[in-house]
């Protein structure tokens, strides 16, 4: 406002003067009672949880199975296991990874489609008393072995047909079981401290490779505990495991509803499409409790969940739409965290009579946030800072990168703790008048698309490793409201012609996984440059400017002119070919299950999502929809 700037202008000019040998950027513009709220009072989040100071996360489990033995801790497809069953069979299983050496920050991988066996292996490791790093089936064979190489698990936790992966020190928790026959149901004495690591997880990385987080207990613990305060978590809920396994959200899912006599519901991978899959997944696991990616639930149907109790959205900037949309007859929250502050940094709860898109509220228990500009000086309310984060969720910092953790982990010269510590985000943000913190965007190349962190020169590197490429740039484009696209734009070496754009997908995908290859690929002559020399981001193209018209064949039957009006309506484009490939034309897991939806509404017919990732080309896909037509009138003749 207008009187808050005249106060910060009367204060400058009092600082000068007693000042007056001082730089600018050194005198400062707020009052005591101002630097008082801004980094006291809104970080006044100081909560003491029972036992919470000498707990690891496996032991608020362990707890709620002697609490509630019968309760239904796990349900997967027509399985299900109480507290006390789960708790034996992770009892079992961490008695015998002990006895393999197993123990406080030793690493320990986990491979495993989504199943029970994902969750005892999890418990296991922890009551075991290590740290689990998830691997992902689904990742490329050669992200998969970085992993491997940077983390070197002791052992690794798998199911019999992903064993190939992992020739060496490996363990199949589906055909294995009975070796764990012999060893006790009890719970392990505890030798892991609140210290010591949890989970080591890998995000996107700007020099080319991932890097591990190394993430403890005292960080886990002080989130399930905020989070089942700040969301009303209750025994006996029904909460829905979404997040992949490789991110740290699904942590945040699994010890909410294990800390507190919840039931955790898991599904298979084409059950949490979103759209009509998870729609139906959601009514029949009947849940109460979801976290999505604001992307993911803009695809559902309010109507259709009323049931459900609380939605949390997370993984990305979420628009006032969603909150008008759902907030009315639900709960509904907007989180932000990064992974190096444990999943979750802030919490708004949100209402429908709120104007604008929401804030990421305050801080949750026991966190602090602070928006600090170049010389880490206090934003003044209104102004625009980077985004700090200090207190009990902290990181340990990255696994093998002590250069990159002093860089991001510094020191917290507002807090008054011996080794206090705060995390340099990277986000841009301004606190509100009420104390609210307003998301503003990044101030890096890191993206978020479908909720998954993804650093832009990850994929740049990829790309200028091939030897074909000169220059590379990849973007983040929202050409249309609420379609987030990755486009990269390549200048080929002298002499030297870019692959096509299907080699290049599948050159990424052996290193890249699906979430960060390019949905267009882009030939220039050279980038676009400022007059300083820098490469012009503002002045690279849309993609639909420069769509060819060379190789159109337009529809020759009446499946593929319905195909080919469904393909345009989903991708929003204006005309599509019966050869087009659909993920060149900006498609993505998210738009395949709309476009299977749109497709079995048109044809009365089920095709599995599969069909569109091995045929992605109307020609095909018509030629498998006239042949399952020609069956069923086959059997009902």
């Amino acid at each position: 406002t207008i009187e808050r700037m005249s106060r910060h202008f009367t204060h400058l000019l009092e600082a000068i003067v007693a000042n007056p040998s001082a730089r600018i950027q050194d005198l400062p513009m707020l009052g005591a009672d101002e630097l008082h709220q801004l980094l006291v009072e809104w970080n006044a989040t100081e909560t003491e949880y029972p036992y919470a100071a000498r707990q690891c996360v496996h032991e608020l489990f362990e707890t709620q199975a002697e609490k509630t033995p019968d309760a239904v801790a796990l349900v997967f497809e027509d399985q299900q296991l109480t507290y006390a069953q789960l708790n034996a069979r992770a009892n079992q299983l961490a008695h015998y990874l002990r006895s393999q050496g197993v123990g406080p920050d030793v690493l320990v991988g986990i491979c495993m489609e989504r199943s029970l066996e994902m969750i005892i292996g999890l418990l296991g490791i922890l009551k075991a008393g290590g740290a689990y790093v998830p691997l992902d089936p689904t990742y490329p064979a050669e992200r998969l072995a970085f992993t491997l190489e940077d983390a070197k698990p002791a052992v690794v936790l798998t199911q019999t047909h992903l064993q190939q992966t992992f020739p060496t020190n490996s363990f199949c928790l589906d055909s294995q079981w009975d070796t764990l026959d012999s060893y006790a149901r009890s719970n392990p004495g505890n030798i892991a401290v609140p210290g010591n690591l949890a989970y080591l997880i890998y995000t996107s990385g700007s020099t080319g490779k991932p890097k591990g987080v190394l993430l403890k207990h005292d960080g886990l613990v002080n989130l399930v505990h905020a989070q089942v305060d700040a969301f009303f978590i209750r025994a006996e809920q029904r909460i829905l495991q979404f997040a992949s396994f490789n991110f740290d959200a699904s942590t945040s899912e699994i010890f909410m509803a294990l800390s507190c006599s919840a039931t955790l519901c898991l599904a298979t991978l084409d059950d949490l499409m979103p759209g009509e899959k998870l729609e139906g997944t959601l009514q029949r696991l009947a849940i109460d409790v979801v976290t999505l990616p604001p992307v993911a639930l803009n695809v559902l149907s309010p109507t259709a969940l009323l049931r459900l109790e609380t939605i949390i959205v997370a993984g990305e900037a979420c628009p006032s739409s969603l909150v008008a949309q759902w907030a009315g007859a639900h709960t509904f929250f907007n989180a932000y965290g990064p992974t190096e502050a444990t999943v979750c940094a802030s919490i708004q709860h949100c209402h429908v009579e709120q104007a604008g898109d929401p804030p990421i509220g305050r801080p949750i228990a026991n966190a602090q946030i602070y928006l600090l500009d170049a010389d880490l000086n206090p934003a003044p309310v209104g102004m625009p800072g980077e985004l700090y984060i200090g207190g009990a969720g902290l990181a340990r910092g990255y696994q093998n990168r002590p250069d990159l953790t002093a860089e991001k982990f510094i020191p917290n010269p507002f807090s008054t703790k011996p080794g206090a510590r705060m995390y340099r985000s990277g986000d841009l943000a301004r606190r509100l008048p009420d104390g609210n913190i307003e998301y503003l965007g990044r101030l890096d190349h890191q993206v978020k698309i479908r909720g998954f962190r993804i650093e832009l020169g990850e994929i740049e590197a990829a790309l200028a490793a091939l030897p074909e490429v000169r220059e590379v740039v990849v973007l983040a484009r929202e050409d249309t409201p609420g379609d987030k696209r990755l486009v990269a734009y390549l200048v080929a070496q002298r002499e030297h012609e870019l692959p096509e754009t299907s080699v290049l997908r599948s050159k990424l995908a052996q290193s890249l996984p699906e979430y960060m290859v390019p949905a267009h690929f882009i030939s220039l002559e050279q980038l676009p440059l400022t007059p300083n020399g820098k490469i012009d981001r503002r002045a690279l193209p849309a993609p639909d400017m420069l769509r060819s018209e060379v190789g159109y064949v337009a529809p020759r039957t009446p499946t593929e002119e319905i195909l080919t009006r469904i393909w345009a309506e989903v991708l929003h484009v204006e005309r599509v070919g019966i050869h087009d490939n659909f993920f060149e034309l900006g498609g993505h897991s998210l738009l395949a299950t709309q476009l299977i939806s749109k497709i079995r509404a048109a044809f009365q017919i089920d095709l599995p999502l599969r069909l569109l990732f091995d045929a992605a080309c109307i020609e095909m896909i018509a030629s498998e929809i006239d042949k399952a037509i020609q069956s069923l009138e086959e059997i009902e003749v």
